[in-house]
């Protein structure tokens, strides 16, 4: 990275700094595409009738940083989080979620996935859950699918 801001100087090197810069800045800040994910009642296990709904994203940076959220309607939860575990299996809690706004839970900042939860994100095995006081194990739950 020195060589190549020493050699910005020189004219015919300008562009081939000015890349190498762009690309250590790119590598640092790189978030991976925004993963859509439609929660539902029939997701839950085992499933519940429900009138809510909520749609969240989530994604995954080159560190194994994490941000994402979830946006509810048609409930009210008491607390959110993102599980591990297969579609059709419960799994532990590994990011609790925020509340945001009235109807938005959010990944806190500085969140961060293992190796063993970055394997399982890109497997699918990673989940959102919405709970709330009529079901307290979960009454809208989305597969995060990569």
């Amino acid at each position: 990275m020195l060589t190549a801001i020493r050699h910005a100087r020189r004219p015919h090197c300008t562009m081939r700094a000015a890349a190498a810069l762009l690309l250590a800045t790119a590598s640092v800040a790189a978030w991976a595409q925004d993963v859509k994910v439609a929660l539902g009642g029939d997701q839950e296990i085992p499933p519940v009738t429900t009138s809510g709904s909520a749609a969240g994203t989530f994604s995954v940076a080159a560190d194994k940083s994490v941000r994402g959220s979830v946006t509810i309607r048609g409930m009210t939860p008491t607390v959110a989080h993102i599980h591990e575990g297969e579609a059709g299996k419960i799994g532990p809690v590994i990011i609790p979620l925020t509340k945001t706004a009235d109807n938005v839970w959010s990944v806190p900042e500085g969140a961060k996935l293992t190796d063993a939860q970055y394997a399982s994100f890109k497997a699918g095995n990673l989940y959102y859950n919405v709970h709330s006081a009529t079901y307290r194990g979960g009454e809208l739950r989305g597969q995060i699918k990569p």
